[in-house]
């Protein structure tokens, strides 16, 4: 039984459960059906035990909701946050069972009484043909509002975060090699979806899939027919790459696939934004590295090579601080010279600032922190907590734009070893330690005050 069959089921029991409902909606005349709200079918839904009817539903629920402008939308998320929270009454009444009786039962009365009532709504939509699709985009919906600072809504995105991270679960997803025979709805996405460095057209697609020392792997979710969830995108080269145009040239030399040693995963792309903050668990990477090791058992170094988005905003933050931890008042004023947007283009300016800079970036990988005491910068959050290391800085690695004015040019390899994977894993989850190659660790300045850094 694959994919398609259960979605023709849910079809077919959808439409006979429609059926049931018009009859019923006949019975009590058209003018309550033109009465009924989108909320007011969310109550009947959680009140319904038919599954057909409920199948039904569901379905009719996301349809009108499909078609709400942003206002009724707005009004709907509210009423999801003051409506279908928690039963007060009943949640009184499990917590004082509890009191007097202490014991897993009535313990177990408890958290299910808190639990909001959205929860089993969200539950229940996601029984519509397409349910799972349709909340993943309403969830990004209302991160478009959570935007606009509706921070009442932010128990209802917490409930949506906590179901997606069951739903989308690493054990259910699947990993699939992308080439160019893999069908054309599925390549237009990785187009639209690549975050790190624009595809410009079906011909750059190919050039980043088909060639032999190029590959490209996509993780699906079985209810998200041809929808990535993340892919990775993989140059096999001689070494490890330190920049992304001779990865990314038009006209460069194609390695044939025994000659290479290093896999360099060079752009990681997550496609499903109303899944932002979900975790699809660790080590998504080693499972690619496994992958292309029983392809290619030559290779024997894998690495990234990752943007740094935040380095140019939190370096001009620490410019600006009165006293900074990171750069001294000497660095501080060699940097002066980042207030001019070409500064790179001169070769005597780039090489006088590379030390300071250098020097900036390893404290802002190795040391910086954020309130909650990991790592600022989010892509080195996401490599160390799949067990890689944190192995070279590289200067000048994308001249781009973008790259330019985001991270003054930087980019970092990150090495999955996979003899070291799981250990690194255990450090970075328990201590929020980075692990750093020793070429890393030399870029820091001895005189600062140390924050814990683990030798790779």
């Amino acid at each position: 039984m694959n994919v398609s069959f259960f979605g023709e089921l849910l079809q077919t029991i959808s439409e006979r459960g429609r059926a049931l409902l018009e009859r019923a909606r006949d019975r009590r005349g058209t003018s309550s059906v033109r009465s009924e709200s989108l909320v007011e079918l969310c109550e009947q839904l959680l009140s319904g035990r038919g599954e057909a009817s409920g199948v039904a539903l569901a379905r009719d629920i996301l349809a009108r909701y499909g078609e709400l402008t942003t206002g009724p939308r707005i009004a709907f998320f509210e009423a999801l946050a003051h409506r279908f929270g928690p039963d007060p009454a009943a949640l009184e009444k499990a917590i004082a069972a509890w009191r007097e009786a202490p014991s897993d039962a009535t313990a177990a009365a408890v958290h299910a009484a808190s639990e909001p009532r959205r929860q089993e709504l969200f539950r229940r939509l996601n029984l519509a043909p397409g349910g799972t699709a349709a909340l993943v985009r309403m969830r990004e919906q209302l991160m478009d509002t959570l935007d606009h600072r509706h921070d009442d809504l932010a128990a209802v995105d917490a409930d949506f975060v906590h179901l997606f991270s069951s739903w989308f679960n690493r054990g259910f997803l699947v990993l699939r090699h992308i080439g160019w025979s893999t069908p054309a709805i599925v390549l237009e996405k990785l187009i639209r979806y690549e975050a790190v460095h624009a595809i410009n057209g079906w011909e750059d697609l190919r050039r980043r899939i088909d060639p032999p020392d190029r590959r490209c792997y996509a993780f699906f979710h079985p209810a998200l027919v041809d929808e990535p969830l993340i892919f990775v995108e993989v140059a096999l080269e001689r070494e490890i790459a330190g920049a992304i145009d001779p990865i990314l040239a038009t006209e460069r030399e194609i390695l044939e696939p025994e000659k290479t040693r290093t896999a360099v995963f060079y752009s990681i792309s997550n496609c499903q934004r109303g899944l932002t903050g979900v975790s699809f668990g660790s080590f998504l990477i080693k499972q690619v590295v496994e992958e292309i090791s029983r392809e290619m058992p030559r290779l024997s170094t894998f690495v990234t090579l990752s943007p740094v988005p935040n380095f140019a905003n939190w370096l001009k933050q620490e410019r600006e601080a009165e006293n900074s931890s990171a750069i001294n008042e000497f660095d501080k004023a060699a940097l002066a010279t980042l207030d001019d947007p070409n500064w790179w283009r001169t070769p005597e300016t780039a090489a006088r600032l590379q030390e300071p800079m250098m020097r900036a970036a390893a404290w802002y990988f190795v040391r910086a922190r954020n309130s909650r005491g990991s790592p600022v910068d989010a892509v080195a959050r996401f490599h160390l907590g799949n067990g890689a290391r944190l192995e070279r800085i590289n200067w000048l690695a994308d001249t781009s734009e973008r790259a330019m004015r985001q991270s003054h040019g930087f980019m970092v390899n990150y090495q999955y070893d996979l003899d070291d994977i799981e250990k690194n894993h255990e450090i970075y989850a328990e201590t929020r330690t980075v692990v750093a190659s020793p070429a890393v660790q030399r870029l820091l300045r001895p005189s600062l005050e140390l924050v814990p850094v683990a030798a790779g």
